[in-house]
């Protein structure tokens, strides 16, 4: 039987801990093996041993490790977590990847911001390298600590799940992983899809009346299509905006209260690498729980996490 495997990065922030505190509440919910990985920058690893720094900087990373598992946990680790203290040098994005990889890691949870210096892992640096290149999902935690250390209570304080699509191939693993999550929960979906405002010349728009309209009864219809595929208990909404859509989906999960977002981590091919502006921009500024799902890998995407064949 497969056991989840949870890894929560962290560089001992206030928001880092916070990852850490809902790492623990998901682990313990699901009886996941959870891992807590600190990255120290190579330079100042070198630096601490040319030193003969005693005890040695892996030390000392191991036991703030450990401080800060018994500050989130207490003395006893409850129901059936286990926690695993990891520290590695080098580049603090790459090293997070190879440990999910290594790992078999299932989910990586780490917030959206941290702090500056040797162990820096603010949102615009290691954190969305991560998102840029990460094979699994991640739960990219806000800055504040949740209500409780208990999945239950923080279950409770999950009122609605929202998941805006761009109505690509992907829109449909993603709704589909944002109902199942809204059924564990028991609380309602909302699929939203915004429509971003298109300069049409004046001359133009006479001869194409009823563009707008169109364009929007589009989307109502393919938004019904995701609806339609899904089975569920619960209520199923969908909406279509109007305007930017990062902001419209800010406005929308504040004024509806939605506190957890399930995005996918795409970008049209011409704009190249995954992550396109508008998951970013939504990460950079929401303080609302956010589920960032890959796109389904590849084979090639396989091989190339495998890496060079031996002789190759």
């Amino acid at each position: 039987m497969h056991r989840p495997s949870i890894l929560c990065p962290t560089d001992l922030s206030e928001p880092s801990l916070a990852a850490l505190a809902y790492a623990g509440a998901v682990a313990d919910h699901f009886g996941a093996r959870l891992t807590v990985l600190t990255v120290e920058d190579p330079l100042l690893a070198h630096a601490a041993a040319a030193a003969g720094l005693a005890p040695s900087l892996t030390d000392q990373a191991e036991e703030e490790l450990r401080r800060a598992c018994h500050e989130a946990f207490g003395d006893t680790v409850a129901g059936s977590k286990r926690v695993e203290l990891r520290v590695r040098t080098g580049k603090a994005a790459e090293e997070i990847l190879l440990e999910a990889h290594e790992a078999a890691t299932d989910l990586i949870v780490m917030s959206s911001h941290g702090q500056a210096g040797a162990r820096k892992m603010f949102f615009g640096s290691t954190t969305e390298r991560v998102l840029r290149d990460t094979a699994v999902p991640v739960l990219v935690t806000p800055p504040e600590r949740p209500v409780s250390g208990s999945f239950t209570d923080l279950a409770h304080h999950l009122t609605r799940v929202v998941t805006p699509v761009d109505l690509t191939a992907a829109s449909e693993r993603q709704t589909s992983v944002a109902a199942a999550i809204a059924g564990a929960l028991a609380i309602p979906l909302l699929i939203a899809h915004v429509l971003e405002p298109i300069a049409i010349p004046a001359r133009v728009r006479m001869a194409l009346a009823g563009v707008d309209t169109d364009r929007r009864a589009r989307a109502e219809d393919s938004l019904n299509e995701l609806k339609s595929a899904i089975s569920s208990p619960r209520p199923i909404e969908t909406l279509v905006l109007s305007g930017d859509p990062a902001d419209e989906i800010a406005k929308l999960t504040q004024t509806l209260g939605g506190n957890l977002i399930v995005m996918g981590l795409h970008s049209s091919e011409r704009r190249g690498r995954r992550m396109g502006s508008v998951t970013y921009r939504i990460l950079s500024s929401t303080r609302t729980l956010v589920l960032a799902l890959p796109p389904e890998p590849t084979p090639s995407a396989d091989a190339h996490l495998a890496g060079p064949h031996p002789g190759g």
